[in-house]
């Protein structure tokens, strides 16, 4: 069985708990995932992969955490070319413009975004949040 890759980057624990959810709708349709934190993400694996999920929390002016998820998708640009990606994000201001351009980001690089567009969620997931996180997980099980 193929793992899914879920890769987060989270400072409150919103984004660590949309990974979660994530997760879990990949389980609960039958596939194997591994929800891990950017820090312990396997690139070789990702590489492997068809399809894989990441997340991030919009950062400052928008924009992708700067010390570890940045260099992390950069890397991840250079391969992503053919993958079907999830991505997944909460914010606490703006209006979500840091995933728009993440997707139109891997979207240059050659990735399929996963419903073509991330998901966002406005600070804490709520029970619709954590419910539209399993589905996205849900929809790339599908795709394995």
């Amino acid at each position: 069985m193929e793992k899914i890759n879920v890769v987060f980057w989270s400072m409150t624990g919103n984004t660590a708990a949309m990974a979660v959810a994530v997760g879990d709708g990949i389980k609960e349709a039958g596939k194997e995932a591994e929800v891990v934190p950017v820090s312990s993400a396997n690139m070789e694996e990702l590489k492997k992969a068809t399809v894989f999920a990441l997340g991030c929390p919009s950062m400052g002016a928008e924009v992708l955490e700067e010390s570890e998820m940045e260099p992390f998708v950069e890397e991840v640009t250079g391969f992503v070319a053919g993958k079907t990606v999830a991505l997944f994000g909460s914010y606490g201001w703006g209006d979500g413009q840091w995933m728009r351009d993440w997707v139109e980001r891997m979207t240059a690089a050659g990735a399929t975004v996963l419903n073509g567009e991330g998901l966002i969620c406005h600070e804490t997931p709520g029970d619709d949040d954590t419910e539209a996180c399993k589905n996205l997980g849900k929809q790339l099980a599908g795709l394995a």
